[in-house]
């Protein structure tokens, strides 16, 4: 008779604290604990809290469970896009800021939404407006996932850079990434996926002293494993 597991499991890999849940919900439920936690914990010490926040289906039960948590000053919290589609019109369902508007924003609403313009007329003005937005209020906490390809925010690995000098960018998507919004069902077809985005860099996400890493189900238990096993490197840029 096999033995019951027990969760959470964890472990340590280098600094990094890893917990392992027995489902979506469960693992969503732990995360909004500790970033409700660490919320709380900045909005006891300043009048504000600044959080980064992933768009992404593989951050619905996190997000769902910290809407709920009780205790946060909502007026309070300033929110921060890790990432953007470019090229997409404001009201299209495929757009990050949509959907964090259907999953957080809408329950929780908090006091500042700072948001990309995917219909900026020179993009890369629009980098550097947000980069004025992060250095104005840096990031108290980062809440992101890992991609498919490794990448965090939209940081795959042909624009990966540990010591990238700019705050934000714009990228060129990459092939898995493509196939990666086919999977989270952005799109259809891979033909159809978008190819362009904003992101933040590496250095800014990683730049928030408090990081909170949800990365669920069985379609991203490789991205776990080859993020806790990898070297450090640009090659698998979650390392």
């Amino acid at each position: 008779v096999a033995m019951q597991e027990s969760f959470p499991r964890q472990y340590s890999i280098d600094h990094l604290r890893v917990r392992v849940y027995p489902d979506r919900t469960a693992c969503g439920q732990a995360a909004a604990a500790f970033a409700g936690e660490h919320i709380r914990s900045v909005l006891g010490e300043r009048d504000d809290c600044a959080v980064a926040f992933a768009a992404a289906p593989s951050q619905a039960e996190f997000l769902d469970a910290l809407a709920a948590q009780i205790g946060i000053d909502w007026d309070r919290v300033i929110s921060y896009q890790i990432d953007e589609y470019i090229g997409i019109d404001d009201d299209d369902p495929r757009r990050l800021y949509n959907w964090m508007q259907r999953h957080l924003y809408s329950k929780a609403r908090p006091g500042v939404i700072h948001v990309m313009d995917p219909l900026a007329d020179d993009p890369q003005a629009e980098t550097l407006r947000y980069a004025a937005l992060l250095k104005h209020r840096p990031l108290d906490i980062c809440c992101q996932g890992i991609g498919q390809s490794g990448h965090l925010a939209y940081n795959d690995p042909h624009v990966a850079n540990f010591q990238d000098m700019r705050a934000v960018k714009v990228v060129e998507i990459d092939q898995t990434s493509r196939e990666q919004q086919v999977t989270d069902g952005t799109v259809d077809r891979v033909e159809d996926a978008i190819g362009q985005a904003y992101t933040l860099t590496l250095p800014t996400l990683l730049r928030a002293p408090v990081q909170s890493v949800v990365c669920p189900g069985k379609v991203k238990a490789p991205s776990v494993h080859r993020t806790l096993t990898k070297p450090l490197g640009v090659k698998w840029p979650a390392t």
